[in-house]
């Protein structure tokens, strides 16, 4: 844990990891909750939380001079993988979520967008990494109640709505998530040389990139799946 940061801010970010998995857990649907991809994921999350969570208790993730960063090694590119076999071997499981459930996880970019900025005042993180800079990835938190409310208001939810919404949304994913890359202490650094990001490789922050993000970057394509390929309730 940073040591000069209020301890709010923490407990905060803390709270928020944990709603996410959460609210990722809660979108599995009864006829698919004792399946094996759903007993995967009740045993992996808990496990990704405590594995990520003593390597960012030390300098693990601070080795700058690694290539790749070890972030990406050891705590992103795993769960890129374990979200691609998803897809390719646990699909039924995919398309028994819960559209809603998908949707309204997304709110928990509000409070995630609050700690960066925390974290900029801090001096851990560039203030382009923050809604005063040039992450606009607030909006897609901000709009998702409002998304939930206007497409599920009939009978069906409306598909044209709840597309166009995940595409901007994530866009909005990309965009952050590539500034945060260009802006660690790495050899891939190109912004932020003044206040590099060095927040995001120590506990509890280092559960943005390896569990937050690949959650919400699931939900999206998971959401996208289920709405172009198949017919949701």
């Amino acid at each position: 844990m940073i040591e000069q940061l209020p301890l709010y801010v923490s407990l905060l970010f803390i709270l928020t990891a944990l709603v996410t998995a959460w609210l990722l857990l809660r979108s599995i649907g009864r006829s698919e909750s004792a399946s094996l991809p759903a007993r995967l994921l009740l045993f992996l999350i808990p496990f990704w939380f405590v594995l990520q969570g003593i390597l960012g208790v030390g300098d693990f993730y601070h080795f700058a001079d690694a290539v790749p960063p070890r972030v990406f090694l050891f705590g992103i590119l795993p769960v890129l993988l374990l979200i691609a076999s998803y897809f390719v071997f646990f699909r039924k499981f995919v398309e028994g979520l819960s559209l809603r459930a998908l949707t309204i996880l997304h709110v928990i970019r509000i409070p995630v967008e609050l700690v960066l900025l925390f974290l900029f005042q801090s001096g851990q993180v560039p203030q382009i990494m923050t809604f005063e800079g040039r992450n606009f990835d607030i909006l897609s938190g901000l709009t998702a109640p409002i998304i939930y409310f206007l497409a599920f208001r009939g009978s069906k939810p409306n598909k044209a709505i709840l597309i166009t919404w995940n595409l901007v949304a994530l866009g909005l994913l990309f965009n952050i998530v590539s500034i945060a890359i260009l802006s660690m202490k790495s050899p891939l650094q190109k912004l932020a040389f003044d206040q590099p990001d060095v927040a995001l490789g120590y506990f509890p922050f280092i559960w943005l990139p390896t569990i937050v993000v690949p959650i919400v970057l699931f939900s999206h394509l998971a959401a996208l799946w289920n709405l172009i390929r198949t017919n949701p309730d």
